[in-house]
């Protein structure tokens, strides 16, 4: 997957975004052919990411910049470390440099923070998964900085799979009217997934046939009962409210998956700079 290249659109809206009809400040104090070099630069321990996406930034201000890395993205780095250096006309490396940070710090911050949800996993059969609690536009792009944490991808959108969810099973009457008509319309191929708030509800979604059942705001007492009745028939999945706390206690319980919104709805920017040497 090139996130540079799916980025492109969204690289172009956050410039005319930032940069408008003109870089009014630098236009006005640096001499039209002034050159400058500058570093990014980690403020704090983080895992590397957006390297690709801050390339594309760069060479749609100006192609005249070029960035020599340092790291590579999926890197642990360490307070202090030089990412990259840029070199080019001066006006330029400072019309990039907001919307620069912008992509590079969120999608740092999201591989970051992943990065210490899957350690509260480490020893146990659990794996960590993500959301569609995305920044709009940004899905790919956050998914991406995911899988560099050390995650693994749900679904991509809507059209990825079947999650049968409350509101569905309202309209629909049941779980197994639900999930009759999903095998009515659909092939075999698509796998379905059932999200239950209850034992009686994971019965009776194992009784129809679901592939895949979602655990939604059990306790650690229902979670434990949920994987004994399911006794590994099909793969569960607990979500809702996770923290870091609670995903040691949650994955201890045997369950197979757990998922986690707070990977990107929830995420604090990494911290780097771009400073120019002097």
């Amino acid at each position: 997957m090139d996130v540079g290249q799916l980025a492109d659109d969204l690289i172009r809206m956050a410039l005319l975004e930032d940069i408008g009809r003109g870089d009014l400040t630098s236009e006005a104090v640096i001499p039209a052919g002034a050159r400058a070099q500058a570093r990014f630069l980690a403020k704090s321990e983080m895992r590397v990411a957006g390297i690709p996406v801050v390339a594309r930034v760069l060479a749609q201000v100006d192609t005249a910049l070029h960035c020599t890395w340092e790291v590579q993205d999926g890197e642990d780095v360490a307070r202090g470390t030089v990412l990259g250096t840029v070199t080019g006309p001066a006006r330029s490396l400072l019309m990039a440099e907001r919307t620069a940070l912008n992509f590079f710090t969120r999608l740092s911050g999201v591989a970051s923070g992943t990065r210490r949800a899957v350690a509260e996993l480490a020893g146990t059969r659990c794996r960590l998964l993500d959301t569609r609690k995305t920044t709009p536009g940004w899905r790919l792009l956050e998914k991406y900085a995911v899988r560099l944490g050390g995650a693994l991808n749900h679904r991509f959108g809507l059209d990825d799979m079947v999650l049968i969810k409350d509101n569905h099973i309202a309209v629909a009457g049941s779980i197994t009217a639900a999930v009759e008509r999903v095998r009515s319309c659909l092939s075999p191929a698509h796998k379905i997934e059932v999200e239950v708030e209850s034992l009686a509800q994971l019965e009776e979604a194992l009784a129809a046939g679901a592939d895949w059942i979602l655990l939604d705001n059990m306790d650690l007492a229902g979670i434990r009962a949920a994987v004994e009745l399911t006794a590994g028939r099909v793969p569960l999945e607990a979500s809702g409210n996770m923290t870091l706390e609670r995903l040691r206690p949650v994955a201890e319980t045997g369950i197979d998956y757990v998922s986690m919104g707070a990977l990107t709805h929830s995420v604090r920017s990494a911290d780097i700079s771009l400073d120019v040497e002097l």
